[in-house]
C-alpha cells in the first residue's frame, strides 16, 4: 500500500475534480480500487488529493485525476456561494449529503428544512428540541458538505462530559477510556455517513476532531465547522468559553434539549441562558424542534410524548 498526494490550485479546482456529491472521486475509487481523500491545509489553505492503495493502482488513478484536472481548470465563482463565511449551501429541495453507501440525507420536516437553511445562512445557529429530531445528525451532514466543497478546513465536534447516573471514577480504564463512551454517539453519525476508513483517515489527519468540551479551552479555531452537542449540560462559563473559540471563517452549531438537563444546578444551564442573551441578535439564529420532528423509531416519539404528558422525572432526574 502506498499513499501519494497531488496539489490543487484552488477550491474551485477541488470541486471540479470531485464532481457533484463527490461522484467523480467515488467512480475513480471503484474503477481503480483506491481510496481518495480531499484535504485542505489549516495553515496554508492549500488543497490536495490524497490517493491510497496498491502502487500500480494508485499510479493509474493519479493519471486519471491529472487528465480530469487538465480538462477542468476552473469553475464559476458562483458555485462557491456569495457569502464568504457561509460554510455550506444547502438547498433543501436537494440532498445535503450522500453517504458512502449512496443514501441521500435530506431534511424530513419543516423545522429540519429551516434548520438546514439557517446553517447555510448564519455563522451561529442554535438547534433546540427533543431527542431524535435530527439536530446533530443534520449538522454533521452540513459539516461534511462544507468540508467537501472547501468552505472549511476541519470539523470539530464537542460535548460536555456530564455524569448521568454513573460516576466517571467508577468506570474502568484511563482518562481516554472513561471519556470515550460519552463521545461515541458523535462517532456514529460520521461512521454512518462516510464509513470507518475515511473517518479514520480524517481523524489521523486531524481534519475531524471529536473532543470533550473541557479540551476546547484556550483554543481559537479558524476556518472550522464547530458543533457543540448536548449543550443543555453546559454551565454558563462553559458556554461562554466555547462560543468565544470561534475564529475567522468559522461556523458554530449548538444543539441541545432543555428538558434533559443533567446539571446538579439547573439554573446554571448555559443553553437556557444563551436563549435569553442572544435571542435578539440578528446574526444568531435559533431553531426550535418539536415532537413532530422526531425521526427515530416511531416509538421514540410516543415515549417522549408520554413522559411529557406525565411531566414527571424518574428519581428526580431527567431521562434521555
Amino acid at each position: 500500500m502506498v499513499t501519494k498526494k497531488i496539489y490543487l490550485k484552488s477550491s474551485a479546482q477541488a470541486i471540479s475534480l470531485m464532481g457533484q456529491q463527490d461522484e467523480n472521486i467515488r467512480k475513480i475509487e471503484r474503477d481503480f480500487g483506491v481510496q481518495i481523500f480531499v484535504r485542505q491545509s489549516a495553515q496554508s489553505g492549500e488543497f490536495s488529493l490524497v490517493v491510497r492503495g496498491p502502487d500500480k493502482k494508485v499510479e493509474r488513478a493519479l493519471g486519471e485525476l491529472d487528465e480530469m484536472r487538465n480538462q477542468n481548470e476552473t469553475l464559476p465563482n458562483s458555485i462557491l456561494g456569495n457569502k464568504k463565511n457561509t460554510a455550506v449551501s444547502c438547498n433543501t429541495k436537494e440532498e445535503i449529503f450522500i453517504t458512502f453507501q449512496g443514501r441521500k440525507i435530506l431534511p424530513r420536516s419543516n423545522n429540519q428544512k429551516k434548520y438546514v437553511d439557517a446553517i447555510a445562512s448564519y455563522d451561529m445557529v442554535f438547534g433546540i428540541g427533543p431527542a431524535g429530531s435530527g439536530k446533530t445528525y443534520l449538522a454533521v451532514a452540513c459539516a461534511l458538505r462544507a468540508l467537501a466543497v472547501g468552505s472549511v478546513s476541519r470539523i470539530v465536534l464537542t460535548k460536555p462530559v456530564v455524569e448521568a447516573g454513573e460516576r466517571l471514577g467508577f468506570l474502568p480504564g484511563d482518562l481516554y477510556d472513561k471519556i470515550n463512551p460519552y463521545l461515541k454517539p458523535l462517532y456514529d453519525a460520521f461512521l454512518s455517513m462516510i464509513g470507518s476508513e475515511r473517518f479514520r483517515f480524517y481523524r489521523e489527519e486531524e481534519t475531524v476532531e471529536i473532543v470533550p468540551l473541557a479540551y476546547m479551552r484556550g483554543r481559537t479555531l479558524d476556518n472550522a465547522f464547530l458543533i457543540l452537542d448536548e449543550a443543555q449540560n453546559t454551565t454558563l462559563e462553559q458556554m461562554k468559553m466555547f462560543l468565544t473559540r470561534m475564529g475567522t471563517g468559522s461556523k458554530i452549531i449548538v444543539t441541545g434539549d432543555i428538558t434533559q438537563i443533567d446539571l446538579e444546578n439547573k439554573n446554571n444551564c448555559g443553553l437556557v441562558e444563551a436563549q435569553k442573551l442572544f435571542s435578539k441578535i440578528n446574526d444568531i439564529k435559533f431553531i426550535h424542534f418539536q415532537q413532530d420532528d422526531i425521526v427515530r423509531h416511531p416509538l421514540v416519539k410516543k415515549i417522549i410524548m408520554a413522559y411529557g404528558s406525565d411531566n414527571k422525572n424518574i428519581g428526580g432526574k431527567n431521562v434521555q
